[in-house]
């Protein structure tokens, strides 16, 4: 699921940069120095492209696991497990990097409202909506994450102006929603009220983005602090919440045990650390594109393994979906305008 890393922070004063020379005077002989050899790029024990195709499964699967883990507790426990261990997984990553945890209470409470919108709420809704809907429905709701962030960055952010080629996108992308939720046959069939919940999940991830990209940019915290700080937050929001509205359960079934923590460990910790390596060796834009993925990934699983019934317009809308999204994230090209020349007038 695009949804861990709400915002890789990088902040240009922390590159390193060449000291300048010593500006030569009048008897200054300017010795000649060696080339400058770039650093050696850090080996990885795996190529970026496995590491991307297990990121595509872990999220994939995570509908699936979901699903599993709704059959043996409630909705908010199944997010307080995903949560505990994968903060777990995170802490164990920050001892090994001796990463030390933000400080400033505006920083907590920056992070505070962004694990409600990008962990506790989300979590908490795909949960609940999995008790009535598929597993591949809810997958191919969180694709529609890209459409709401570009509808929403268009009126908080003042830098993404609106293109011919990403308005025609959110639209191709609405279409395609319809198109999944039959539309045309009025959502027979259909439990609106867990379709429902499965969208604001899905809307809930651009809130939290945006205000992270607002309020946490330059905080000189490393993405690893910050997203492990967000989880613990997350866990404890969950640790207030839950007992409200479940009893402690009475049993511990193996495989929605397992499903539990598998979604905790593999899909919230474990991802997250995989997302953020290959954020930093092949950067955003080629990272993020997991994001396309993900749905074909978690409807496979949840016909196969699962036996969910699939009708003609969930692949094709879900196909669509993810043809709006790409374009809603695409940029033009910059114009280059032809060289003068004996043939070529400008």
């Amino acid at each position: 699921m695009f949804y861990l890393v709400g915002l890789v922070i990088v902040d240009p004063m922390n590159v390193a940069r060449p000291k300048a020379a010593p500006p030569a005077g009048p008897s200054a002989t300017p010795a000649p120095s060696p080339p400058v050899q770039p650093p050696p790029a850090p080996s990885r024990a795996l190529d970026w492209r496995i590491r991307f195709g297990a990121l595509s499964l872990i999220w994939g699967f995570s509908f699936l696991l979901i699903k599993v883990g709704t059959e043996g507790y409630a909705p908010f426990q199944v997010t307080l497990g995903r949560l505990l261990f994968g903060t777990a997984v995170l802490a164990v990553a920050m001892a090994v990097r001796r990463e030390r945890l933000p400080r400033g209470a505006r920083t907590w409470a920056h992070l505070a409202v962004a694990a409600f919108f990008l962990n506790a709420l989300p979590f908490s809704l795909f949960a609940y909506a999995e008790l009535t809907v598929p597993s591949t429905l809810a997958g191919i709701c969180n694709a529609t994450s890209p459409l709401w962030g570009m509808a929403l960055s268009l009126v908080a952010l003042s830098e993404d102006r609106p293109t011919r080629r990403r308005v025609a996108g959110l639209g191709l992308g609405f279409i395609g929603v319809l198109t999944v939720l039959g539309a045309w046959q009025g959502f027979a069939g259909l439990d609106l009220g867990g379709t429902a919940m499965a969208l604001l999940a899905s809307l809930s991830y651009p809130v939290g983005w945006i205000y992270v990209r607002r309020t946490l940019a330059g905080t000189g915290s490393s993405t690893l602090s910050l997203t492990g700080s967000q989880l613990l937050i997350g866990t404890a929001q969950l640790a207030l919440v839950t007992p409200l509205f479940t009893s402690v359960p009475e049993s511990f079934p193996l495989l929605p045990t397992l499903a539990v923590v598998a979604l905790g460990a593999l899909g919230t910790g474990f991802a997250v650390l995989v997302q953020y390596g290959l954020v930093t060796e092949v950067g955003p834009t080629t990272a993020q594109m997991v994001t396309y993925f993900i749905p074909v990934i978690a409807t496979a699983a949840g016909v196969l393994v699962l036996g969910e019934r699939l009708s003609w317009n969930t692949p094709v809308g879900a196909l669509v979906v993810l043809a709006g999204a790409a374009l809603t994230q695409s940029r033009p090209r910059p114009s280059r305008r032809p060289a003068a020349g004996p043939g070529n007038q400008p």
